[in-house]
């Protein structure tokens, strides 16, 4: 397995990007295009990705689909291990695969739903990250990016199990940091607010500072190349997210009566 960068013509630098197919991944992959780097794009739907990725125009050897599920560990770091070996070790990995559906604990059917979500939205993201760990500390740099939300912040009703993984993200990703301190290798967390995607065109609840997705690569691509710990993007939802954390608990429980929940997976609203 050749963890160099490629020689020649492909000495650009690489970002290897999970959920690509859609949303942020997107976007994300279309803002480390413009710059001029190769792209390493993951997604379950492959066919589909590659089709995208064929219709920008990008010259062939500037970016590779690897079909992988998150949520299966064995199948992304299988992913992982391609792309050192067709592509060499990227300089930013950014582990933004993820799901968000809603859930009632009443409901045995639901347990499940959180399972899957800790496996995509947890376990993946370290999966996404272990094989280029030990590479990029040899090499003495590079860049783990982890997409969590502000959904981390504090606990929304009916949204547990994405607010815990989101929770989860952010702690996780803090620990790394402190475990690569030294390395050259860095760890970036970043706190979407409400993105215009897919995901998000789906919740029947009011969401202030809606941007869209280009914009928030645009903004997201800045922090990573900065290397910034930690960002809220956008800022206004930082300053929101503050003041959500010093209410006290009646408040902001009173706050939250009656909010619109998240759709379970049958559809249906707790």
């Amino acid at each position: 397995m050749n963890a160099a960068r490629p020689p020649g013509g492909e000495e650009r630098r690489l970002a290897f990007i999970t959920g690509a197919s859609s949303g942020i991944g997107q976007a994300l992959a279309l803002r480390y295009a413009a710059a001029g780097w190769r792209l390493a794009l993951l997604a379950r739907r492959a066919d589909q990705l590659t089709a995208w990725a064929q219709a920008q125009g990008w010259p062939a050897g500037r970016w590779r689909v690897y079909g992988a599920d998150v949520a299966d560990t064995a199948s992304i770091v299988a992913a992982g291990h391609a792309c050192l070996a067709a592509q060499g070790l990227p300089d930013v990995v950014i582990a933004n695969a993820g799901i968000s559906i809603g859930m009632d604990t009443a409901e045995r059917s639901d347990l499940q739903v959180m399972a899957r979500t800790f496996a995509t939205n947890n376990v993946g993201l370290a999966a996404t990250f272990h094989p280029f760990i030990e590479p990029l500390r040899r090499r003495g740099g590079g860049t783990l990016v982890g997409i969590a939300s502000m959904a981390a912040i504090r606990g929304l009703p009916g949204h547990g199990a994405y607010c815990a993984s989101k929770a989860g993200v952010v702690s996780y990703c803090e620990s790394l940091r402190g475990e690569l301190r030294g390395s050259g290798v860095r760890v970036v967390t970043l706190l979407p607010g409400y993105v215009d995607t897919p995901l998000t065109r789906r919740n029947r609840y009011p969401m202030p500072f809606l941007m869209p997705a280009a914009r928030f690569a645009d903004r997201a691509f800045g922090v990573i190349q900065a290397g910034r710990g930690y960002a809220v993007i956008p800022w206004q939802m930082g300053v929101a997210a503050k003041l959500l954390r010093m209410l006290p608990n009646p408040l902001f429980d009173r706050l939250l009566a009656g909010r619109p929940r998240k759709a379970r997976e049958d559809g249906t609203h707790e």
